[in-house]
Formats: structure tokens, C-alpha cells, sequence
């Protein structure tokens, strides 16, 4: 059989502050060791056989001395801490210069225009979460019609709206509107859409969310695996952080319809696959629920078994993550940290890989198994967990 592989991102899964958190203001931040001390301590059996306690102090987890995975730490090497970011530098591509954020809000020229181009004012363009937000704003926007235009300390233009006050694919064509507007020097990284539902005081955001990505300035792992004629398959929010280049989409909104995805594309699909459980970053990191991290996390492991059960003799799994969100700091934003890699499959050694210094590591590993010449920006570690 071909070679098969899939890089499965746990979103927002950091396992402690990289060396320069300093610079983002996330010092202290470890989204696994804190939430783990938040509940308790973790109960995770599978993912601590694989070796997740073996990375690192996480109430709970024990280093375990005969491990089912290979398993290490991959340091960021790209600016900033954003999913974009995250996505391409597992595959391949660094970033210099970070995306630009906005932490006073956006410009008024800009909204200017955007209005203009789509017919709709805009209200709010603040900093906040999206919670908070609805709960300023959602009265208002139902009463007017007007955008709900908001930003986080992440380069993120996010456009919230009731789905009953504009119909979905409105809102959805009012972020490409966004997209093609947001040129350098607003080379954001992500549009956001953020539906919504309910009434005041009692609003809830949907399923429909969709980002609306830069496309990336440099090739990557799946471009090379485009032009080589191995099939692609995204899971999640993938193919929208990618801008569809490259992939072929399979947009999931939760974590249990992703994992579900990938179970079936392990008992029939080809190639390669890119996964992205958005669930702890959307549904917990982002809200600094703690217990609904932890639940997130219990769920995946207990569905982890059935995963690497279907992996074949030429399959190799990597469960890793883009970056934080640490749900116990006061920031409800992403956190500057390292992130695990778990590698699984039947020839994998589960050996330690150490510290690497840069996600792309990854990605350079998934194009040598695969039998291509592209390493991006990252060295491969395949001859260390070959057995």
C-alpha cells in the first residue's frame, strides 16, 4: 500500500510558554499543566500511555516508562500565535514579521469602505471576546441590521451577525468582501464570520462560523503534495486557514464531527490528511472554561484508541497543536507556547524526539515519509521513530 499520513491538530493544546512568551505577554502560560491543576488533575489513561506525561509536569499524567508513541516538544519559530501562523509553519512555511493586529480597533477609513461595499453599517469595532460582544452589541445589531465588526488580540477581523436579522450566505459574502479589502499594510491573517442565534441577553453563537485565511506568500507541504498527485483531505477548519489551496475541504464544526471525519477517512481514504479539533480553542481557551477544556481533552482520548486501532502498516498519526490558549490566565486570547507531538503508527519507535525547534519539523517529516524532496523550513526527524 501508499503511504499514508495525518497531521491532527489539537487547537489551542500548548504545553507551556515558548522562550520569547515574553514578548507576546504570555508569560506563565501552559494550557495543559494549569487547566490539569484547574480540575483536579487529568484523567487521560490513552494519551498518558502514549507519552504526554513524559513531556512534561501535568497533574495527573505519569511519565510512562514504556510509551505507545513517539513522542517531543515543538518549539514556534514563525512570529506570532495565531492558527494561521500555527498551520503554516507545520507545514513548512515561517512567517518574519508577525500579522498586524489592532488593539484600539480598526481604522475608520476602513470601515468606511467596508460599509459601502456591502450595504450594512458597522457597530462596535472593539477588542473583546465574542461573548461579551453579543451581549454589547446584539440588541443593537438587531434592531439595525448593522455589522457587529470586532478584533482580539489575534490578527482576526471578525464580522458577528443574527442569522435570523441576515441570512447566512449574506454574511458570508460580506467576509470575501473583507478578504479582497484587507491588503497590506491590513494584511490580516483570518475574516471571520460569527453567526449567531437568540435573543437578548440569551444569545448564542452557531456552527457556521468560517474563516476566511491570507493565502500563504510561500509553497507548502500541500502544494508539493498537490503537484505530486497525492490526494489531500482536510478535516475541520483546515481548508479555510489554507484559503482552500491545495485541499480538498471537509469543513467540521466540533470536535466529535471531526473525529468521526477522520475515522472514516483512516478506513478509506488516501494520502494525506490535515485535521484541526477547533472545540478547545473555540468552545473553552477563548471562554477560560477550565472543565469544558478538560472535558474536550476526555473526549479525545477516549476516542484516541479507536484511531490508531485503524492506522495501517504504512500509516503515521500526529497528534500536535498550532499554539495556546491557556483557559486559566486572565487573557482570553492565544497563548505563546510549545506545543506536543505525538506520533503513532506500526512502525513508529516511541521514542523521545526531544525539543525541536520549530513546528516545520513536522511537516518536513510527513514529506519524507510521503517520498518528496520538500523539507519547508524544518528538518526532518523520521529516522528517529522508524523501527
Amino acid at each position: 500500500m501508499s503511504p499514508r499520513a495525518c497531521i491532527l491538530v489539537l487547537d489551542g493544546v500548548g504545553i507551556g510558554e515558548a522562550a520569547d512568551a515574553d514578548e507576546y505577554g504570555d508569560e506563565g502560560s501552559h494550557t495543559l499543566a494549569n487547566t490539569a491543576r484547574a480540575v483536579g488533575g487529568f484523567d487521560l489513561p490513552h494519551l498518558e500511555h502514549a507519552g504526554l506525561g513524559n513531556l512534561a509536569p501535568i497533574a495527573g499524567l505519569r511519565p510512562d516508562p514504556h510509551p505507545t508513541a513517539a513522542h517531543g516538544v515543538l518549539c514556534p519559530a514563525s512570529k506570532g500565535k495565531d492558527s494561521t501562523t500555527g498551520h503554516w509553519e507545520l507545514a513548512g512555511v515561517h512567517l518574519d514579521t508577525p500579522f498586524p493586529t489592532y488593539p484600539r480597533g480598526f481604522p475608520q477609513p476602513l470601515l468606511d469602505e467596508f460599509s459601502r461595499r456591502t450595504g450594512r453599517a458597522c457597530i462596535g469595532n472593539v477588542v473583546g471576546s465574542g461573548t461579551a460582544i453579543l451581549d454589547l452589541y446584539g440588541a443593537e445589531h438587531a434592531r439595525t441590521g448593522a455589522w457587529i465588526v470586532y478584533t482580539s488580540a489575534d490578527s482576526v477581523f471578525q464580522v458577528a451577525a443574527h442569522e435570523d436579522v441576515v441570512p447566512l450566505a449574506e454574511l458570508h459574502a460580506a467576509c470575501l468582501v473583507a478578504r479582497d479589502m484587507l491588503v497590506p499594510p491590513h494584511n490580516l491573517s483570518r475574516v471571520i464570520a460569527r453567526p449567531f442565534v437568540g435573543t437578548d441577553g440569551a444569545w448564542q453563537r452557531t456552527k457556521n462560523r468560517r474563516d476566511f485565511s491570507v493565502p500563504s506568500p510561500h509553497e507548502t507541504l500541500l502544494d508539493v503534495l498537490a503537484a505530486a498527485g497525492i490526494a489531500r483531505t482536510g478535516v475541520g477548519k483546515v481548508d479555510d486557514l489554507f484559503a482552500r489551496r491545495g485541499l480538498d475541504g471537509g469543513h467540521t464544526a466540533s470536535n466529535a464531527e471531526g473525529i468521526t471525519r477522520i475515522r472514516d477517512w483512516l478506513a478509506g481514504g488516501n494520502g494525506f490528511c490535515f485535521a484541526n479539533l477547533v472545540d478547545f480553542d473555540q468552545a473553552f481557551g477563548h471562554r477560560n472554561d477550565a472543565p469544558g477544556f478538560y472535558g474536550a481533552l476526555r473526549e479525545f482520548d477516549a476516542a484516541l484508541p479507536d484511531l490508531t486501532h485503524a492506522l495501517r502498516e504504512d500509516d503515521l498519526l500526529f497528534v500536535t497543536a498550532d499554539h495556546g490558549n491557556d483557559p486559566t490566565t486572565p487573557s482570553t486570547d492565544h497563548a505563546r507556547e510549545n506545543v506536543p507531538v505525538l506520533v503513532f503508527g506500526p512502525r513508529v519507535r516511541p521514542v523521545a524526539i526531544g525539543l525541536r525547534p520549530t513546528f516545520s519539523d513536522l511537516g518536513a517529516t510527513v514529506a519524507e515519509w510521503m517520498g518528496l524532496a520538500f523539507r519547508g523550513r524544518g528538518a526532518s526527524f523520521l529516522p528517529l521513530i522508524l523501527g
